[in-house]
């Protein structure tokens, strides 16, 4: 999160980040936060961008650098203003979900972007795939 209050978001639209202040996917346990792109300035499509098409029960696969995927079902979706993501996204408590933020429309470019965010949460598939 920079002073303002928003996440930074990777360079580039073919990465994914995490929400570095919450655990990283994965984890045992609370809210672990990728962010990414849906595409650029430039018109580049970010992986994010596939998260517009995703409905409840799809099943979901984050790869990490250093470690096995984390395989995971979509069991919310919604779509929030910007500076309103749900409290439950950054939760520090409770057992492990996965909560992929992206940007939605609508884009105004005098505004500084997309003024929503897409807020998709997914648990995950087996006990035995996460690390407890």
């Amino acid at each position: 999160m920079t002073d303002r209050g928003s996440t930074t978001l990777p360079d580039g639209p073919d990465v994914a980040g995490w929400y570095r202040h919450g655990p990283a996917p994965g984890s045992a346990r609370c809210s672990a936060v990728p962010v990414g792109h849906t595409d650029t300035d430039t018109g580049d499509l970010g992986e994010f961008l596939a998260l517009y098409d995703v409905r409840r029960g799809v099943r979901v696969e984050v790869r990490r650098a250093e470690d096995e995927p984390v395989r995971c079902r979509l069991v919310s979706r919604v779509t929030v203003p910007k500076d309103e993501p749900p409290p439950s996204a950054f939760r520090r408590t409770g057992a492990p979900v996965l909560t992929l933020l992206t940007c939605a429309p609508p884009y105004a470019p005098e505004r500084g972007g997309y003024l929503s965010n897409l807020v998709v949460t997914a648990e995950p598939v087996g006990r035995a795939q996460w690390p407890t």
